[in-house]
């Protein structure tokens, strides 16, 4: 698994490596609610004492609502769309020649503090001296905190109260949500004309791709990440975006998946086992790329790469209605171009 350096090899680690196309519901057989948690009304407007109910199911407490936040790149995004600012992130925020990752959204990376890039890192040190009053992040499997190395774990979570919202176990719409009631508990102004515009946006997008699912019924789609040595194939039902496309009528191919429950590995000779007429990608910095592919002749023969139908996928979404609507509209388009390959 390119970028992976953990040792054993843990399934959150697998996941943060590229050849997890998205942890889901199979990891648990319940988890938190998606309804949870809203911030009091004194909180959300400055005065007085703040509280929120993250998707752990626990009520964090403070007296005032908090300025110092420290959350994944994923997140801190999604905040920074609403208007709240982080003062460190934490995830892949800036790619080797400096530039922002795919994860980072519009965030200005040289505005925060990064105190860790890759899987596994994660400066206590820095992170102490940022005086922390919230953590925030999210969680893939059940009360495991995404990118919070486990090895630091306690020492990290004692300087600061944190919050965990589900990136599985849920759909698109309602981490949307959950990051929303978050945003506004600490000060966004979610009744925004830009709020409601992306909010409006999402939802015609949302109806575009429900209307190209329709008309193109027979169009599979297949669910791909990249590693030099494996090809993986995701389960569309254990990711929220994925999840949430299949509802809106998407056809998925429906690997055989291993134990773990949320990918199939093939090896480069097997990647055509599957036919597939689109092919959605991972985009992360930690899988190999399309471009990257060239030198694999299965990859080539492929129907969807010969056709030219494969599109990225982002396999991490940052969960406001304005990034998420793009996404929508992308595979409502490929969808609707699509000619029958596989």
């Amino acid at each position: 698994m390119p970028n992976l350096r953990t040792s054993p090899l843990s399934r959150r680690g697998l996941l943060a490596a590229g050849g997890a196309i998205g942890l889901g519901a199979a990891l648990t057989a319940c988890g938190g609610s998606d309804e949870k948690g809203s911030a009091s009304d004194s909180g959300a407007k400055g005065s007085g004492p703040w509280s929120f109910e993250d998707d752990r199911g626990q009520t964090v407490k403070a007296d005032s609502v908090p300025k110092n936040i420290v959350a994944f790149v994923g997140v801190a995004a999604a905040l920074h769309d609403y208007g709240v600012e982080v003062k460190g992130v934490f995830g892949p925020t800036k790619t080797s020649d400096g530039k922002a990752d795919v994860q980072a959204g519009d965030l200005d990376v040289n505005k925060v503090e990064v105190l860790g890039n890759v899987w596994g890192e994660f400066n206590v040190e820095k992170y102490a001296g940022l005086a922390p009053d919230l953590l925030v992040t999210a969680m893939w499997e059940k009360d495991a905190l995404w990118y919070v190395p486990d090895q630091s774990k306690d020492k990290i979570l004692a300087l600061a109260p944190s919050v965990a919202l589900w990136a599985a176990q849920t759909t698109m719409p309602k981490a949307i949500q959950r990051h929303e009631d978050l945003a506004a508990s600490l000060g966004a102004d979610v009744k925004a004309k830009k709020a409601t515009d992306a909010k409006a946006a999402f939802e015609k997008a949302a109806a575009r791709l429900r209307a190209a699912a329709k008309s193109q019924p027979n169009i599979k789609v297949m669910i791909g990440s990249a590693s030099q040595d494996l090809f993986y194939v995701s389960l569309a039902k254990t990711s929220a975006d994925t999840l949430y496309f299949q509802e809106l009528g998407v056809q998925f191919v429906e690997p055989k998946v291993n134990s773990a429950g949320f990918f199939e590995e093939l090896s480069w000779e097997n990647v055509d086992k599957y036919d597939a007429d689109i092919i959605m990608m991972d985009n992360r910095s930690s899988a190999l790329q399309p471009g990257a592919l060239t030198s694999k002749p299965t990859w080539a023969k492929l129907p969807a790469v010969k056709a030219g139908q494969v599109i990225p996928r982002t396999t991490e979404p940052i969960y406001s209605y304005d990034k998420c609507a793009p996404i929508l509209d992308a595979l409502a388009e490929a969808i609707e171009k699509a000619k029958k390959a596989g």
